[in-house]
This record gives C-alpha cells, structure tokens and sequence, in this order.
C-alpha cells in the first residue's frame, strides 16, 4: 500500500469507535443493554480485522510485533463479554494510530516543505527569445531567466544581473544572500530580487536540490531502531502479559482480571512514543539546515563517541586561492602557461583544488582548452591531455610517482603549511602551484563544545602534508592528526577508531564518501561538498557551518532522551496498571480509560522533541 493510503487509513479507521461507543452508551441509558452491547462490538471489530491484517502481513515477512498484544486484549474483552472495554480498546488503538499520523505529519512538515518546492518549470534562452521549458529538459549550459519568485532550477553560475536569494529552505537562514556574477547557486535558491540569468551547470536530476529530495524521501521511509527493538522483543513482552493474566485468572477464578490486565498491556506507549519523537528531531534538525537521512540517524548521532574531521572544506572553508607559481629549473614554460594549462585540465575535477585554478584563470582572462583522457584519483591527483600535452598534477606524492625527478629541489613542497598543486608536463617537472586556505571560524570553539557534550576523541584526517597539516591544526584539540591520507587511509582510521565506540565521519570530498559510508554516521557538508559525498552521509549540513555539529549532537539525544522518557513512563505506567488489574483492583473498562490516558500522554510528551 502507499504512504497516502496509509495515512488515511489511520485517520479513517477510527470513526468506526468514534461512533460506535457513544451511540452504545446512548442505547444503554435508554435500557437497551443488548442492542448497546452489539453496537460496541460492530465499533471494535473493523479495528480489529485492520489489525488482524496488519499481523498477518508482518508475520509474512518475519516480523513480530507488539500489535499482538492489542490485538489479544480486544479478542479476550469480545470473548468475555467485555464489549464496552474492547470498544474503549479499539478506540485506544485507532486514535493512538491516528495521533500518530498526526504527530509525524507535524514533525515532518519541515522536510515536507523541502519537496513542496521541487522547481518543475524554468525559462529558457531559445535562439532570440524564451521558452517555457521543464526542469528535466534542462542540460548543461542552457542559459535560464530566473524571474523574481522563481526557484532555481539546477545548479548553475550567474551570467547577468545580481541574485538575492532566499537560501531558507535549504540552509535554515532566514537572512537573504546577494550573489554577483560568476557566483554558483545551488537549485532550490528562490528569487526575492530582480530577475537574472543564468548558466546550468548540471542536469536536474543531478543538481544539489535534486540530491537533497531524495535524501528526503529516503528520511521519510525510514523506522527508528529503537522501533525495531520494541518489535524485537515483542515475544517477550507478550509472554510476561499473558503470563501475568493467566495467573490472575488461575488465582481469582475470574476471567474478567485476565482481560483487564490484557486491556492495560497494550503497548501503545512503545508503539507510538519513539517514532514521534525521533522524527520530531528530524524536523527540529532540519529547520536548522541538518537535513538527517532517517530516524535511526537520530538515534545513533545521540551516541557519538569519536569524531573524525577532514580537513579542505571541513576544517577549512574549501575556498582556495593561488597564492604563488614556483617554475622549475629550467623552466619548462612560463607562469601563464603553467597556470592556463593546468586550469584547462582541472576542469574535469570537482576537487576544490581545481575549482580555484579553474577561477584564477578565468579571472586573467586565460583561454582554457578541452582536456581529453582524462583520468583522477579521488584526493589525490588527475592526468590527461591538454592540447596534445600530457600533463599530471595534484599532490607531490601523485605527481612523483609518475615522473623521476633530477634531483630532489622539489622537494621543499608545502613548506610553511603552504598547500601546493605539483605540475609535470610530458613527463617532466614543471613547477608548483601555491594555494592559500583558512580555517573556519570559530572552529576551535566547535571543537570545544563536542567535547562538553561528551566526544572523546576528536581526529583530524587529510590528504595534505603533514607540514600543512600541524600549520592548520596549532592550538586546536585534536587528539590525534593523521596527514597524508588516501581514501581507503581515511577508512581504516574510522574502523580503527570504532573499538572506542561510536565514530562519525565528517567530510565534504569524493574521497572522502568512503570514510563516510564507513562510519556509524557520516556527515556531510551539502552546500559545496561532492554528491557522492552527500548522498553517501546519513547526514547532511546545508548550512557550511561547522557550529550545527554540535547542534545535531544535541538535538539528537534530547530527542532519543524524550523517547526513552515517554517510553520508561508509558510502559511504567502500564505494568502498575497490570498489577493493580490482577489484584481485581481495576475492571477492563477502568483499565482501558487509564490506558487511553497513558497513551495521549506519552505522544504528546514525545512532540516535546520538536521544541527548541
């Protein structure tokens, strides 16, 4: 069945009660016992075939679930002649499965909004004039108008006028952005300011807001494992109730006290507390800009224990700048040369590295050719042809392993924590590009609010230098720094760390989507960061901030502390409740009103999530 089916199922199934046991107390004050009697039971059994069902499709796929446990009481209750608690049962149920559509629908409508905006039309340069066009119609480099109100289509660069921006739906921040000409805008950016154009850079389907939708959908299909525990253990739970009914019956003699101590063991509490609350910190998370993949990200981020941090565009802000051009000796060519010729290859790449070759050519004026065969190790370095030249660049260790060098001048690369891009052309060493990066801000105060909410390790892992890589990290807290780093080395760091508990893996790179799938939760930074990267994590920043880690961190457990709190009262509760069924101190009806009771109490304590 699908989701919307689904949903008007546990709305629609409960008018059945809602009716039903109103106009059997009204029958009953007007003395007809009997015809009440059979109006409750007409108002139980519709929930109880939904329920019946429900069972029989879970069994069929091995899953055995706490719905025994009210499916029994309301079976037992009918059976006994219980009518008016299994009525009172019924109603239980179906309204705890109709808050519960409720609650979710609340706490997802953050996320819902995100795919309320899906952009399906843009207009199109055609030839001299513009065409109404659709998003998936759209290629790389059409030129789009995006008029004032319009979202943005696809990712793309500003060609004319300037963009203000409403960034909201994506990152969280309500304050609008300008972008100038030649800046990147990420699909799903609305318009509040004058029209302008634009140039796509990637296809609809592979654009920024694209990926973000689909980690969106996949969040919103997901069940918590805290979910699957309670299922888990659903046996068991069962087997103590009906243990603790049959000795009231055998002690008393009374099948009335079994069926009341069934009435209060429904599980509602279990059934209803710890979805509402994990997806509520799913909604709380993402109007902050922390798009979370799936409750069960939730649950596992509120038990971090190490975290591992990349470095280019984690640590750092990833904005690159070309600091300097030292040329070999002898010169195999000039600066310019140097630079457009690199420039023209690291357009292939998506590598931040790249991205700031391929602007400061572009800003010189430099007219940059097609590379052809091309081919790049992730964090590591790309080769190809540029103008029937084949060039190599990348880091020194790429760069070296592919060419022998005459002597060992080059080798004072990264001095100073200076980041460089070597450069060998037909085979020989060409010079070194210098870079410039700078740490984010208010890192080291990010670094220290993870250790106040209880991480234990912090490490650092790059693929720079080890010079450059003390040079960024002097005075912070990390435990440990670890430079020089391949993808598959970022990946044994996270396995190695595991045996300390929890890790999580945060990082922004191709190379680093590895490392992020390796991790018990893998967090990405969705603004710049690579696709394969973000759709890799099970969590993604939209705002490039590193200060919502901490935030995820703590949304995370005072979400799963909400949980735990509705869950330990409800099922509290209910086990007193039981007890005092036994004892013949409760009837079913009685049993059954303190169970609707616990119910609406533990989920509306559970929406506590949502609240900042």
């Amino acid at each position: 069945m699908t989701a919307p089916f689904h949903g008007w199922m546990k709305r629609g199934i409960v008018a059945s009660p809602l009716v039903g046991l109103p106009l059997g107390l009204a029958l009953k004050l007007y003395g007809t016992e009997a015809a009440a009697n059979l109006a409750w039971m007409v108002a139980t059994l519709p929930v109880l075939a939904k329920l019946a069902f429900d069972i029989l499709v879970s069994l069929r796929r091995s899953e055995f679930g706490l719905d025994i446990a009210a499916a029994l009481s309301m079976s037992a209750a009918l059976l006994v002649g219980e009518s008016l608690a299994a009525a009172i049962v019924a109603l239980m149920y179906a309204g705890g499965q109709y808050l519960e559509a409720f609650a979710e629908g609340r706490a997802q409508r953050d996320m819902t909004a995100l795919l309320s905006r899906r952009p399906v039309r843009a207009m199109r340069f055609d030839g001299n004039g513009l065409r109404e066009v659709s998003a998936e119609s759209i290629a790389p480099g059409d030129r789009l108008l995006i008029r004032q109100g319009d979202v943005t289509p696809v990712d793309g660069l500003i060609r004319k006028g300037i963009a203000r921006l409403d960034l909201s739906a994506l990152t969280g921040e309500s304050l609008p952005v300008h972008r100038e000409i030649g800046a990147e805008i990420p699909s799903g950016a609305s318009n509040i300011g004058e029209a302008f154009e634009l140039v796509a850079s990637r296809a609809a389907k592979d654009s920024a807001y694209a990926g973000i939708v689909r980690m969106v959908e996949a969040a919103q299909r997901s069940k918590a494992p805290m979910s699957r525990l309670a299922d888990h253990y659903a046996l068991g739970f069962l087997a103590i109730t009906v243990a603790l009914a049959g000795l009231a019956w055998s002690a008393s003699g009374d099948a009335v006290r079994a069926v009341a101590v069934l009435v209060i063991a429904t599980p509602c509490p279990l059934l209803l507390a710890v979805p509402v609350a994990l997806v509520a910190g799913m909604s709380r998370a993402a109007r902050h800009g922390i798009l979370v993949k799936g409750a069960q990200v939730i649950e596992g981020l509120a038990g971090i224990r190490t975290i591992v941090l990349d470095k280019t565009g984690t640590l750092t802000e990833g904005r690159l700048r070309l600091a300097g051009i030292e040329l070999a000796e002898p010169p195999v060519c000039d600066e310019t040369t140097l630079l457009r010729l690199a420039a023209s290859l690291d357009q292939a790449s998506p590598h931040v590295a790249a991205r700031a070759l391929v602007d400061e050519a572009r800003d010189r004026g430099l007219s940059l050719a097609v590379p052809e065969a091309v081919s790049e190790t992730a964090g590591e370095g790309i080769s190809g042809y540029v103008e029937g030249l084949h060039l190599a660049l990348g880091g020194w260790n790429f760069v070296t392993g592919l060419i022998a060098l005459p002597d060992a001048a080059g080798r004072a690369q990264g001095q100073d924590g200076v980041p460089i891009v070597a450069v060998a052309i037909d085979g020989r060493f060409a010079g070194k590009i210098l870079l410039s990066d700078r740490l984010r801000d208010g890192a080291g105060d990010v670094l220290g609010q993870l250790r106040s909410l209880g991480v234990k390790r912090v490490l650092l892992a790059t693929g720079d230098q080890p010079k450059i890589a003390a040079a960024m990290t002097a005075g912070l807290p990390f435990d440990a720094v670890h430079a020089d780093q391949s993808a598959a080395d970022k990946v044994a760091i996270v396995k190695a760390e595991q045996r300390y508990g929890p890790v999580m893996m945060v990082g922004d790179g191709v190379n680093d989507a590895p490392a992020l799938a390796a991790a018990t939760i893998g967090t990405a930074l969705g603004t710049h960061g690579s696709t394969a990267s973000a759709e890799t994590a099970g969590m993604v920043l939209l705002v490039d901030s590193l200060d919502r880690l901490p935030l995820a961190l703590q949304i995370a457990r005072r979400a799963r502390e909400v949980a735990l709190q509705s869950v330990f009262a409800g099922i509290g509760l209910s086990l007193l409740g039981m007890a005092a069924a036994a004892m013949g101190w409760l009837t079913p009806v009685q049993g059954a009103l303190l169970q609707e009771g616990i119910d609406v109490a533990v989920v509306l304590n559970a929406l506590r999530a949502l609240s900042d």
